[in-house]
């Protein structure tokens, strides 16, 4: 099989491997930059709207439009934040107390355990006490650790480094929104017509992918933020902002969905006892669970052309190579590799 390829494919998948270790070890420190471009590309449609709508030029349109995005950015961030902290604070004071309660269902389970218990073994009956002892010792002691006030204010120390990054990626926004249509004109200038003509095909393909992939992504996760909220002001009205945010977040990413958060949640209420806000919780997951699978293949399908079985490998590849940036790299390289094969860029015709 090797012996068919050209000098050239042999420069270019050295060239693909050199690329692939140097952005192993480049991109966990340089997200801040790569989020800049992403979010550039992004905002570069809105930049050509005012650019080609007001007849301005695009220092001018960039301009607006990095303002518009700065103030919506400090209005959501404000926002966010000032409620997040605010029941991050109270859930953490109220952790001993949820501690206690974990413990007191354990001794009644302990106390009840005897009249369904009389007649196994007690080597049996003792081994399982002990397990379930042991195992609710270890997560009430996790709770407490990852709630102490002294931990809460460590995480608060990351905040100036925090700002410094939050400082690059803004200036660096701003300078890739001036620079894109010249970074684009470089990168066409190093290639023959005939490639310049696939890179483009390439491009657009993989525009069209990501970012309609990302936009139905988002709608769905505005809807299940929204039934969220409404769901949790009903049930937990207390901890409704800071909940539905994250569940949000994480039912952005594919697969996962808001049941990591919400099953373990409705199953903490249910055994210590609450079994009216363990049963409506469990409600809650199943309609966004249903709100998610109904919508999920037909995004996969239409927006992005990946099966869920290789989104989820792609994911979990990158997650193990280069982190939490490598579970949203992983299927964009995937899509990008598709699209190149697409264009005529790679020719993978091998047959055994």
């Amino acid at each position: 099989m090797f012996r068919y390829l050209s000098k050239k494919q042999w420069l270019l998948i050295m060239a693909a491997i050199l690329l692939i270790i140097i952005a192993y070890f480049i991109l966990p420190v340089s997200i801040p930059l790569v989020l800049a471009f992403v979010t550039a590309l992004f905002l570069n449609p809105s930049v050509r709207f005012f650019e080609f709508r007001f007849r301005i030029n695009r220092k001018m349109s960039v301009t607006i439009v990095f303002l518009l995005f700065l103030v919506f950015l400090g209005l959501l961030g404000s926002f966010t934040i000032t409620k997040a902290v605010t029941q991050i604070v109270q859930l953490a004071d109220n952790a001993p107390g949820y501690i206690n309660q974990i413990n007191d269902v354990l001794l009644d389970w302990e106390e009840n355990m005897s009249s369904f218990t009389q007649n196994m073994p007690k080597e049996f009956v003792d081994k399982v006490t002990n397990e379930l002892t042991n195992a609710v010792d270890r997560t009430s002691n996790t709770i407490a650790e990852k709630l102490e006030i002294t931990n809460i204010a460590a995480a608060a120390a990351k905040i100036p480094e925090l700002l410094v990054s939050l400082l690059v990626y803004l200036i660096a926004l701003f300078m890739f929104m001036l620079e894109l249509p010249r970074l684009r004109e470089k990168m066409h200038n190093n290639f023959t017509e005939a490639t310049s003509e696939k890179v483009k095909f390439m491009n657009a393909r993989l525009s069209y992918v990501v970012f309609g992939f990302l936009k139905a992504q988002f709608l769905v996760s505005i809807i299940i933020f929204i039934v969220s909220l409404a769901g949790l002001l009903w049930i937990a009205p207390e901890v409704a902002l800071l909940m539905s945010f994250i569940i949000w977040i994480i039912d952005f990413i594919p697969i996962i969905g808001s049941i990591v958060i919400l099953g373990p949640w409705s199953v903490y209420t249910l055994l210590t006892g609450d079994v009216a806000t363990g049963t409506k919780l469990a409600i809650l997951a199943i309609v966004l669970l249903a709100i998610r699978r109904t919508v999920e293949p037909k995004v996969m399908g239409r927006h992005i052309g990946l099966s869920p079985l290789a989104t989820l490998i792609a994911m979990y590849l990158g997650l193990q190579l280069i982190g939490l940036l490598g579970f949203i790299l992983g299927p964009l390289l995937v899509i990008a590799f598709n699209s190149a094969k697409e264009a005529g860029i790679i020719k993978w015709n091998m047959k055994i």
